[in-house]
């Protein structure tokens, strides 16, 4: 299993730098960032930042969308950024979330995440590609044929063979094995249905790790469940809440939900918080000992998941870091 870490933009440069550096030095192998621009600040400074204070750590947004950016002027960010690097720049997609609910604005249909991943990747690659209103063709003359990994991020029925059928690998929000071995099934399946080769297809549990006192971790990661009951409100809605589409398990703790602060997205002052239960946050979430951090991590790891990647943003960044470096990762050398 690869480790990564993911921030927020609120994150203080120079603290930012020292991170990256400590979490290189630990193992780390990913440090992802949120791409919502008006909740936090423009998170492809900061990647650029960061490339320059590592030399192995691959970076990119978890995840991006195909309606913040125009799409030459997004393939264009990503191709600098992966030439800048050296070649350590992936990107994840989704239909769009915070970065555009936020505004008012809607997710981008499945159909349009599928077109942004293939024109995306074609342009970054170099070829001349054509699309939406474009009278002519683009095409970099400065692309050097750069193959952009593409994880997707999903949970419901089309999402999910989206993911499978397009993208090199899937983001999961959440860590409970059981839910994340369904939902990579659900992958793989519409991907290998597609003819596509899946045995080194990626799968990415992100979630918050605690290394602290119980009762003191779930107060600081409560946040989350909350995050996730987002998405799995869309599916709800879409396919109904007894669908037999998705596990049970996953759409039936939204049912007391009341509802959602955008401008409070990902934080632990979001006032719709008290539908989330204690079972609900260890569940979702990596709490406890370092060693209970290694049990559960080896459950996910059986249930298909090639990376974990901790939403590094509740405090005791370092701390969790230094564990993980101790005890974690030397556990799946």
């Amino acid at each position: 299993m690869e480790f990564g870490i993911c921030f927020k933009g609120f994150v203080e440069p120079k603290r930012a730098r020292a991170l990256v550096r400590q979490a290189e030095n630990a193992g780390f192998a990913y440090c992802w960032f949120y791409d919502s621009h008006i909740l936090w600040r423009e998170s492809y400074v900061a990647m650029a930042m960061c490339m320059e204070h590592t030399t192995t750590m691959r970076f990119g947004p978890c995840v991006t969308n195909p309606n913040t950016r125009e799409w030459s002027h997004a393939a264009s960010l990503f191709g600098s950024l992966a030439k800048q690097s050296g070649g350590r720049f992936d990107i994840g997609l989704g239909r769009g979330d915070s970065a555009v609910r936020v505004m008012g604005r809607k997710p981008a249909t499945l159909a349009k995440l599928e077109e942004f991943t293939q024109v995306v990747k074609a342009l970054v690659r170099g070829e001349a590609v054509q699309y939406g209103e474009t009278p002519e063709p683009v095409q970099f003359p400065w692309a050097e044929g750069y193959e952009l990994p593409v994880w997707i991020g999903a949970y419901g029925p089309k999402a999910l063979s989206s993911a499978g059928r397009v993208g090199d690998g899937l983001i999961l929000q959440i860590a409970e094995p059981s839910i994340v071995k369904w939902l990579a099934d659900e992958a793989r399946k519409a991907g290998s249905e597609a003819g596509r080769d899946m045995s080194n297809y990626k799968v990415m549990a992100a979630a918050p790790a605690h290394t602290g006192p119980m009762d003191e971790a779930l107060e600081k990661v409560k946040w989350f469940p909350a995050m996730v009951g987002n998405h799995v409100a869309d599916i709800v809605e879409k396919y109904g809440a007894d669908t037999d589409q998705v596990p049970a398990s996953l759409t039936s703790y939204i049912e007391n939900r009341r509802g959602y602060d955008y401008s409070k997205h990902g934080q632990s002052d979001n006032p719709y918080l008290d539908f989330i239960t204690e079972d609900i946050v260890k569940s979702f979430c990596v709490l406890g000992t370092p060693e209970e951090h290694v049990e559960k991590l080896r459950e996910l790891e059986a249930a298909g998941t090639t990376q974990f990647n901790i939403y590094l943003d509740s405090g005791d960044e370092e701390k969790i870091i230094a564990d993980y470096a101790a005890k974690v990762i030397p556990a799946f050398r």
